[in-house]
């Protein structure tokens, strides 16, 4: 059951756009959470040029199923035209914890699970 649950995490260009997208997936039911890391420095090329920049990483408690929701709702709120959205699997959990993740997000009932 656990292969089902992700922790997507979502890289923005200010704490602000990094709140406006975990709040909107969290309403939406797309996320079970959110919470913030406020201040990363990235480096990285962008169309060939070096980058040193300040960003913040959203971090989502969700169901697998729902990442391809959560990517397309997220290109739409997003600032960056290539925005960094990767999901990492959840190998374990407390079961209480998991169910908490599927009772608050829109995925699959509990029967669907073992598709996933």
């Amino acid at each position: 059951m656990e292969n089902c649950y992700i922790i997507a995490l979502v890289v923005t260009k200010t704490e602000e756009e990094a709140e406006k997208i975990g709040k909107t997936m969290v309403k939406e039911n797309l996320a079970a959470s959110a919470n913030i890391i406020p201040s990363l420095r990235s480096f990285f090329f962008w169309k060939n040029e070096f980058h040193h920049v300040r960003e913040a990483l959203l971090i989502l408690n969700t169901q697998k199923n729902l990442f391809d929701v959560i990517v397309e709702r997220t290109k739409e709120l997003h600032s960056y035209e290539l925005p960094e959205i990767i999901a990492l699997p959840i190998i374990s959990g407390s079961s209480e914890f998991l169910r908490w993740i599927r009772e608050n997000t829109k995925g699959d009932p509990p029967n669907k699970l073992s598709e996933c």
